[in-house]
């Protein structure tokens, strides 16, 4: 419908967009978009007051739309009557081409519209007239921030917020980009003057207080939504806002109060559900949760959500869950994940065939489910192990050529369950090859120097211990991570992330920029620490996931860091080659074969052997043979190595392969072994 819209819209044709926004809200009124569009097409047919309405509707329903608060600071602006901005504007500009205000509003209005390269050739236009002008720096960080640049948004904006301090326009845009940035405090900051600038723009508050929300500060979000709920018509998405707060404010009854308001008009609502099923965990009132559901169902029985909450106050696998599970599939007979809950409840009660004959279904509706697929090869494998890879080369044959390649994996794991050496390595090398050219090359590695600096003594007035976490491929090194998350806020492994810090960590060249003396050591780790407030560290006390390491960063860290420790995964060098290869890490680096992997891995493992053998850093080495996927034997190795007590993870991923599965490729991987070998006696590992 929007494409319909925006085609008007781009005729002048108001009335024919305003009739389709019309016709769009009244079959979508729950829909922010059919709101927001009609919103631009009263703006575009002349008439301000319905078009803020109209966006003020879309932003009750989806408060943290940046695109409707960018559209809602234009109307507002509008209301000093740009009545019928868009076609005034483009008559001005006709007249007198040299009119830098006409070019400059065209820009912001184009923006609204998303119509992005219309709004840059405005703005060029315009900079030919006063190129020095905010202003432009303002619609150019807003077009920055609408194409998802906001680094560059946050630029331009903080520059032009600088010289236009009480833009509302500029301070709107300028709160995206910091939320994009993720800096939610400087974001509240900029949206509260807006508010302070513009009364009128009293939706602003919800964002507002989700943003004090998530900084953990309840009362301010509370202070902040509360000139909302003092208003008479509170809508479904303020109060299940004020039921968040309530919750991180630790008021459960409160939280359920606007929670249950909230349910009963959007009764499939997922944040709803989520929310008001902690309330009602912490209150410990089932019934009333039961009472609630069952109303909500009996009204919408075709919400996924609200089966899925209603099954979440049952025992898991229990004669309550079944009898809902089977009212679920009589309620959408067709809905896969209601047969999946199905097949759950069967594998819990050791139902296998029952389970499978469900499987079966799942995919006769869908065929390629994974659900489903993976649960019949299952069956196959306790049966007929060749007969379940035979089924799943056959579902590698039905993709496309280009889409083949993402199963190889699982077909590796198969082949490798059914004892299929050989042909399990083949598809691991073949889906890595394929894989190779777009992930990361293997980091260097140096050589050591022929002195080690001496370590500094540690500052007594410092109280910051930094702890640095790493672990080849194969070392499940990302299992320890999340024993020691389960224990600690200060985890952070944003290095593996969308976002990671610039810092010499981060950088390949710093292995050789150390060893030639053009990164300084202090250098390395100011730099380090420089970053850490923006990842949310204050004091200096960081555990700290790196994506790489190597000797020769001891050159800085003995000098710059002796108070830091360092934290080390192993496993033996055999067995995370065979993981590396079969299951990846959670660095994306590339494997070209599995001799090459063999050869990078026994020289950083010498490294960690030296690094161990000469005590050239505190660390602690922490073999995790058999351990990784226990969450009580990690929390003890964590305890035994740093003297506190560790709490155990929730939950843990699934061993991928057993210690010592090595043994079962002895021959089919006997040249990389052979490599392994030596660093392996040297760490204590059997030669067989």
């Amino acid at each position: 419908m929007h494409e319909q819209i925006a085609a008007a819209l781009r005729r002048n044709a108001a009335d024919e967009a305003v009739a389709l926004a019309r016709r769009w809200t009244t079959e979508e009124p729950a829909s922010a978009q059919a709101w927001y569009w009609l919103s631009l097409s009263l703006q575009q047919a002349g008439e301000p007051d319905p078009a803020l309405d109209a966006n003020g509707r879309a932003l009750r329903l989806a408060p943290e739309d940046a695109g409707l608060h960018l559209q809602q600071a234009g109307l507002l602006l509008a209301r000093r009557d740009v009545a019928a901005a868009d076609s005034a504007l483009a008559r001005t500009t006709e007249l007198d081409p040299n009119r830098f205000t006409a070019y400059l509003m065209q820009a912001h209005l184009a923006a609204a519209r998303g119509e992005l390269d219309e709004a840059e050739r405005l703005s060029r236009t315009a900079a030919r007239l006063a190129p020095e002008h905010p202003e432009l720096m303002a619609v150019d960080g807003i077009v920055a921030l609408r194409r998802g640049d906001a680094e560059r948004a946050l630029a331009l904006l903080s520059q032009a917020s600088k010289q236009l301090p009480d833009d509302p326009r500029v301070l709107y845009a300028l709160g995206f980009a910091y939320m994009e940035k993720g800096h939610p405090a400087f974001a509240e900051r900029a949206f509260t003057r807006v508010v302070e600038l513009s009364p009128a723009a009293s939706t602003l508050r919800m964002l507002i207080a989700q943003l004090a929300l998530q900084q953990g500060h309840a009362d301010d979000a509370r202070a902040a939504l509360e000139p909302i709920l003092q208003a008479q018509g509170i809508g479904p998405a303020a109060q299940r806002l004020a039921g968040e707060i309530e919750l991180g404010a630790g008021r459960p009854a409160e939280a359920a109060a606007h929670l249950r308001q909230a349910l009963a008009a959007l009764p499939g609502d997922r944040r709803t559900l989520q929310a008001l099923l902690t309330a009602w965990e912490r209150l410990g009132t089932e019934d009333e949760a039961r009472a609630t559901l069952e109303a909500a169902l009996a009204t919408t029985g075709d919400s996924h959500e609200l089966w899925l909450a209603r099954l979440a106050i049952e025992p898991v696998g229990g004669a309550a869950a079944r009898a809902l599970i089977e009212r679920w599939q009589a309620a959408m007979p067709a809905h896969l994940p209601a047969l999946e809950a199905q097949m759950r409840v069967h594998d819990m009660a050791g139902e296998r065939d029952q389970a499978e004959a469900v499987a079966r279904r799942i995919v006769a509706i869908e065929p390629g489910r994974v659900s489903g697929e993976q649960r019949i090869v299952e069956a196959l494998l306790q049966r007929d192990p060749p007969a379940a890879v035979a089924y799943v080369q056959e579902l590698v044959a039905k993709l496309p050529e280009q889409a083949r390649g993402a199963l190889l994996p699982w077909l590796g794991s198969v082949q490798d369950r059914a004892g299929q050496a050989d042909a399990a390595v083949a598809s691991w090398c073949e889906f890595n090859r394929q894989q190779a050219p777009r992930r990361l090359p293997l980091p260097p590695v140096g050589a050591p120097p022929e002195a080690w600096p001496a370590l500094a003594q540690v500052d007594a007035g410092s109280d910051a211990r930094p702890l640095l976490v790493w672990g080849a491929p194969g070392s499940a090194v990302e299992q320890l991570v999340a024993a020691m998350a389960a224990a600690s806020r200060v985890v952070r492994g944003d290095r593996f992330g969308a976002q990671p810090p610039d810092d010499a960590f981060q950088r390949y060249a710093t292995v050789a920029d150390l060893a030639s003396g053009a990164l300084a050591p202090q250098a390395l780790v100011d730099e380090w620490r420089a970053r850490l407030p923006a990842r949310g560290i204050g004091d200096g006390n960081v555990i700290d996931w790196l994506l790489w390491w190597d000797n020769a960063l001891l050159l800085a860290l003995r000098q710059a860091l002796p108070e830091g420790r360092l934290v080390l995964a192993l496993r033996d060098p055999r067995d995370m080659l065979l993981d590396w290869l079969a299951h990846g890490a959670p660095a994306p680096l590339a494997l070209e074969s599995p001799l090459k992997a063999a050869g990078w891995l026994a020289i950083v493992l010498n490294q960690l052997a030296t690094l161990h053998e000469q005590d050239l850093y505190p660390h602690h080495l922490l073999r995790l043979d058999g351990i990784e996927a226990d969450p009580q034997a990690l929390a003890g190795a964590l305890q035994q190595a740093f003297g506190v007590p560790f709490p155990p993870a929730a939950s843990l991923a699934p061993a991928r392969l057993p210690a010592g599965h090595w043994r079962r490729y002895r021959d089919v991987l006997a040249e990389p072994f052979a490599l392994l070998a030596p660093v392996s006696r040297r760490l204590g590992y059997p030669e067989t």
